[in-house]
């Protein structure tokens, strides 16, 4: 079953932007670029949307990135409300910790949060308290005050991270997002069957709409 790939770079118009880097079939499928929707979903959050809607975007983000947190602010709310919302799209997140060990406990902590059904609450709130890239704002102490703000239970959560046990998850998910060539946040794969599309960047709308409209 054949894939392809395309690729949207960061500061490129959109009349310009869509191109094929790669294409993988048969024989010529590499194992460290090869992957199914089932390698990224097993390491992604829970799924905003319908999961069997027709296409699927996953978004590869770290909690300090600053072009992450413009499109948490932005375009990802008409994203919901045109395709998520409307059956069309899904959205599952995978974390790309980049920017070091603080990028590393806010994503560990939105997966204690899941175990108590709180992936996405906790989430948001860490974006709704975004300040800065490596200023020192991720904490255990405003992890905490997130989770009690969005009413996940603090010691179960400090439980969590004591143990690490996510940890490894999330390092792991960093090394296999390198494997398929991510290597920027936010980055997003646009997938809909064997069709791949690659957006790498925090693209202006137009961008999103003309690759979701065109699948």
């Amino acid at each position: 079953m054949s894939k392809l790939f395309l690729v949207i770079p960061a500061g490129i118009g959109i009349a310009a932007a869509i191109f094929v880097v790669m294409f993988f079939g048969g024989n010529d499928v590499k194992n460290n670029s090869d992957f199914t929707l089932t390698d990224l979903t097993e390491r992604a959050s829970p799924y905003v949307g319908d999961s069997s809607a027709p296409i699927t975007i996953v978004e590869f983000g770290d909690y300090q990135c600053t072009f992450c947190f413009k499109f948490h602010q932005s375009s990802l709310n008409t994203i919901k409300k045109e395709y998520i919302d409307s059956g069309k799209a899904s959205l599952v997140f995978v974390d790309f910790p980049l920017n070091g060990p603080d990028s590393v406990l806010a994503a560990e902590a939105t997966h204690c949060a899941n175990d108590q059904g709180k992936f996405w609450a906790m989430h948001d709130e860490i974006y709704q308290n975004w300040n800065g890239e490596r200023t020192g704002w991720v904490t255990r102490d405003s992890i905490s005050q997130f989770a009690q703000t969005v009413g996940v239970d603090v010691d179960s959560l400090n439980q969590c991270l004591d143990s690490k046990k996510y940890q490894n998850k999330v390092l792991e998910t960093y090394d296999f997002a390198q494997g398929i060539k991510i290597d920027a946040t936010p980055s997003f794969l646009i997938i809909s069957g064997d069709k791949v599309t690659k957006i790498t960047g925090n693209q202006p709308l137009e961008v999103f709409r003309k690759v979701l409209d065109g699948i």
